[in-house]
């Protein structure tokens, strides 16, 4: 089953993680526009978010605190799995219902902040990387109705 949170990661995904991918382990000192941090430090805000945005899907608490350094192994193909499981995750109905419990803001504005996320960083990182990138132009709509 699918949700419209759901449809708007899977089109906003692609090229994100297309952008993930072409990153070279020498571009990771690289400035981004985002100024406190360099590629690495996005990358691994990036994936935090992904996964912890899992949880909150299912409306689980998660921590912020740890900062595990997720670029280890082939990062790349796992940045990848954690999206596609992020949306699984915002695939089921239940998501989008009720009030986050640990964000405290409708389930529906949650699932918006992990759009604007993987849509905007997916910028931020190609800006830095000398990357293309084109948004999804529903995700971008979307995000523009979020914010107004």
């Amino acid at each position: 089953m699918a949700t419209e949170t759901s449809d708007l990661l899977a089109a906003a995904a692609p090229p994100t993680v297309a952008v993930v991918r072409g990153i070279a382990d020498d571009q990771l000192h690289l400035p981004t526009p985002c100024r406190d941090y360099a590629v690495r430090d996005l990358l691994n805000h990036l994936f935090q978010v992904v996964v912890n945005f899992q949880d909150l899907a299912a409306k689980r608490a998660v921590t912020w605190a740890e900062k595990p350094d997720h670029l280890t192994d082939d990062w790349r193909s796992r940045f990848e799995a954690e999206v596609d499981r992020l949306i699984a995750a915002w695939s089921d109905p239940a998501s989008s219902e009720g009030v986050s419990p640990g964000m405290g803001m409708p389930q529906t504005t949650v699932g918006g902040m992990v759009l604007l996320d993987l849509t905007v960083h997916g910028w931020d990182l190609a800006v830095a990387t000398g990357q293309p990138y084109a948004p999804a132009p529903e995700a971008t709509v979307a995000l523009h109705q979020l914010t107004v």
